[in-house]
């Protein structure tokens, strides 16, 4: 409730002749008003404003496929490394190069996320980093690998470009004629086939996850202080 005050003095006497006590607000006999009451407007008080709240340090982004910046820097380092071992090289070094350049992909991931996003990578991440890589290096790999069976299949088969690769100089402990049995016989063709994507998948993605992990490790030192 607004509380009142008076914006005038009180006469002596009312116009009808009785005499008024000076806080009269109304005459005793007749009833007038002897002075008019105005409400006071109470002040306001200002409104509360709460202090912003304080910044907090944004969350590292978890390694994962949900992650851009990851997915891109796997998908870069595994497409360069791709391309570098599908460069002609002597076949006693073919292999040696492989495993090489497999087990830098997950290296160079890790290297390119931490120069693009300057985000730290911990050890968990570097690997899960190196797996991401890897899974990409096995899409790649098995494009290439579909579509040499396909171009194979289609000329003179994979039985007679075999016998034409391996003639002579077959792998010590593998009985050529057997081999070349089971790539003529539908069933055997397709359980060399699952064997070979098992190791491929094993390798493709092993060799670039020990790669991150490695790398976080090797960075997580340079980075730690002193």
């Amino acid at each position: 409730m607004r509380p009142l005050r008076q914006t005038e003095l009180v006469g002596e006497y009312c116009t009808c002749g009785a005499k008024l006590p000076s806080d009269a607000l109304f005459c005793h006999r007749c009833g007038k008003p002897q002075r008019e009451i105005v409400a006071v407007e109470p002040e306001r008080e200002e409104a509360y404003e709460a202090p912003p709240p304080a910044a907090t340090a944004e969350p590292i982004p978890e390694i994962g496929f949900h992650n851009r910046p990851a997915v891109r820097s796997a998908f870069l380092a595994a497409a360069l490394s791709s391309l570098l071992i599908s460069l002609p090289t002597p076949l006693m070094l073919t292999a040696p190069w492989m495993l090489v350049w497999l087990l830098l992909a997950g290296f160079l991931a890790v290297r390119f996320y931490l120069r693009g996003t300057g985000m730290p990578v911990t050890v968990r991440g570097g690997f899960r980093m190196g797996w991401i890589t890897g899974i990409f290096c096995f899409v790649i790999a098995m494009v290439f690998f579909t579509i040499t069976i396909i171009s194979i299949s289609s000329g003179e088969g994979l039985a007679a470009f075999y016998r034409k690769q391996f003639a002579g100089r077959a792998p010590a402990g593998v009985d050529l004629n057997q081999m070349l049995a089971m790539l003529e016989s539908p069933s055997g063709l397709a359980m060399i086939l699952v064997f070979a994507l098992l190791a491929l998948f094993l390798m493709y993605t092993l060799l670039p996850t020990l790669g991150g992990g490695l790398a976080a490790r090797m960075l997580e030192k340079k980075t730690s202080p002193r």
